[in-house]
């Protein structure tokens, strides 16, 4: 059982999850690219996985999740971003997810324990989701992507 009491406290403190975030990207010097990147771009995208956590980790389709992680490692593909940056960032996007919930103190029992155990859960699959999203599109953009058949063949 998801808490939604967790969810929706991470969804009305988007902004200043997203602040964070968005402050150690442009700072962190294993984001070095991410330090040119508007803070406005920053912030629409680490805003909208925040805002919206509810319906990303609730997705039963994988095929929304596909499309703007393909989006985002096309367009940071584009800005000349390396793939290990984004990787970096999608972790620590996650990472400080994970702080915020465990730092709030809203867990005060048993059944909201496994409730945020359970949330954690379903976040990681989202974020295992997105990086592998991502790392797909961006290799296909840079024209890294090999096929079944050419990995059989260097085996």
């Amino acid at each position: 059982m998801l808490s939604v009491r967790l969810v929706q406290m991470i969804e009305d403190h988007a902004e200043e999850l997203t602040r964070g975030l968005v402050e150690d990207l442009q700072s962190n010097p294993r984001t070095p690219h991410y330090h040119h990147l508007t803070y406005e771009e920053l912030h629409y995208r680490t805003y909208a996985v925040y805002k919206n956590l509810g319906h990303w980790v609730s997705q039963r389709s994988e095929e929304p999740i596909e499309a703007n992680y393909a989006d985002l490692a096309i367009r940071r593909y584009a800005e000349g971003v390396p793939l290990e940056e984004i990787v970096f960032a999608l972790i620590s996007t996650k990472n400080h997810l994970y702080a915020y919930v465990r730092t709030t103190g809203l867990v005060d029992s048993a059944v909201e324990l496994h409730q945020e155990r359970e949330l954690r859960r379903l976040i990681g699959h989202f974020f295992d989701n997105a990086i592998f999203y991502t790392v797909r599109a961006y290799e296909r953009e840079a024209g890294l992507f090999h096929s079944k058949t050419t990995l059989k063949a260097v085996a």
